[in-house]
């Protein structure tokens, strides 16, 4: 099992030579590499005492690459910025970069998803039942990942679109998508990491009115099993994303 540190200060990450020395910057676009000289790493906690940097632990993540396990050790540098280190974005397109490197860095990066809490006149929460994914089986507010270049309240109405077959509007009070319109969106934020492999999950939870009824409702074939309108207790009952139960917690 490897044991790796990664320290991350404003974009910029600390990496080594193969010989522990560094800080090491890698080559966008290198394709050919000694990998008994070159190979850019991860340093050991060892390793890192000799840089004399303090920092403070945030987490640990575990993960299989290969046949190998590893563990990487997330910690935050008690630094000015290192100008110095590379900028994380570098390390994709060098074959230099120990691919724990890279696969760390990956899991730095936020998975994007945006829900919609939908609420008629009677208080009442529209909820989906799902039919694959994370949550198969159970019941959820409508919502998935959001696209590239694509605001997450835009998400939230095109997924409700495509899983329910409704069109939606939701207030945008400070014009995030075009003209400010309405009071308040409900918007809720929440990151969270699940598990000890580090993956990164942030969402974005709206909310809007809609009288519409079931029999308009149009689930999506290979996606929703069932949709129904369930008052704020039941709905907290029937939830299982803590993103959806924070969200719903806020309304009842």
């Amino acid at each position: 099992m490897g044991e790796h540190v990664y320290l991350e200060s404003d974009g910029k990450l600390l990496l080594v030579h193969n010989d522990g020395t560094g800080p090491a910057i890698p080559q966008m676009g290198r394709v050919e590499y000694d990998p008994n000289s070159d190979l850019i790493r991860l340093p050991t906690a060892t390793e890192l005492e000799g840089f004399r940097i303090p920092w403070e632990k945030i987490r640990t993540n575990k993960f299989r690459l290969a046949q190998e396990e590893h563990v990487v050790i997330h910690g935050r540098p008690i630094i000015d910025w290192p100008g110095e280190w590379a900028w994380k974005d570098s390390v994709i397109s060098d074959n230099a970069v120990d691919p724990v490197v890279r696969e760390s860095v990956y899991r730095t990066i936020h998975r994007v998803v945006s829900k919609v809490l939908i609420m008629n006149s009677k208080g009442e929460v529209l909820m989906a039942k799902v039919s694959r994914g994370f949550f198969t089986g159970c019941w959820t507010l409508p919502g998935g990942f959001v696209d590239y270049g694509e605001h997450p309240r835009e998400a939230a109405v095109r997924e409700a679109k495509e899983e329910l077959g409704i069109d939606i509007v939701i207030d945008d009070p400070k014009g995030e998508t075009g003209s400010s319109f309405g009071n308040d969106d409900g918007a809720f934020i929440r990151e969270e990491i699940f598990t000890e492999d580090g993956i990164n999950w942030i969402s974005f939870t709206y909310r809007c009115h809609s009288d519409i009824s079931l029999d308009e409702i149009t689930p999506k074939d290979d996606e929703i099993e069932d949709a129904m309108w369930f008052n704020v207790s039941e709905a907290l009952d029937n939830a299982v994303s803590i993103f959806d139960i924070e969200a719903l917690s806020r309304v009842g």
